[in-house]
């Protein structure tokens, strides 16, 4: 799987209802949360794409269909641009490890534990998620990863801010 371009995708198309506003263009040092989590991707990959908000890939196969919708599209991105596979992130990420890539770029998806849309796909996993988003299911991020067997790659030194609420980001 190493070797081909990778297609960087935040996944932004969330309500934000636990922050109350659009936590994506929440404000951390002078820029937004989005900001940060394009400038963290963007020395590991060859193109990011924002995934699920105007201007950037529309989920598929319709809106609000959750992060699974959002790195739908980009699989769909990553297969006909010529892309191996796509790394992704959440806007409200604003710190991705330099060393996360190389734990969870393989042959087969991953994610980081407990940190779900810290993941590798594969490409060729575009069609397998256009089934499984068509089925009825409840389109659970954790009920994809069991249909597709991913890895779930530890790193306990690594400890990652979880900003669902505007008092989380006030603590950064």
């Amino acid at each position: 799987m190493r070797g081909g371009p990778i297609l960087g995708a935040v996944l932004a198309g969330g309500r934000s209802s636990r922050f109350g506003s659009d936590k994506a263009m929440a404000m951390l040092g002078g820029k937004t949360l989005l900001d940060h989590a394009i400038a963290g991707l963007t020395p590991h990959v060859a193109e990011v794409v924002i995934c699920g908000r105007t201007g950037g890939l529309a989920d598929r196969p319709h809106p609000d269909m959750g992060p699974l919708g959002g790195l739908n599209a980009a699989l769909h991105h990553a297969l006909s641009h010529g892309f191996t596979g796509v790394l992704t992130t959440g806007c409200d990420m604003p710190h991705y490890p330099d060393a996360l890539p190389a734990a969870l770029i393989g042959d087969k998806a991953a994610i980081l534990h407990g940190q779900q849309l810290l993941g590798w796909w594969p490409a060729t996993l575009a069609f397998e998620l256009d089934a499984h988003l068509g089925e009825e299911n409840n389109r659970s991020i954790y009920g994809w990863l069991d249909r597709i067997g991913a890895r779930i790659v530890e790193m306990p030194d690594l400890v990652l801010p979880n900003i669902n609420r505007p008092e989380d980001l006030a603590r950064l």
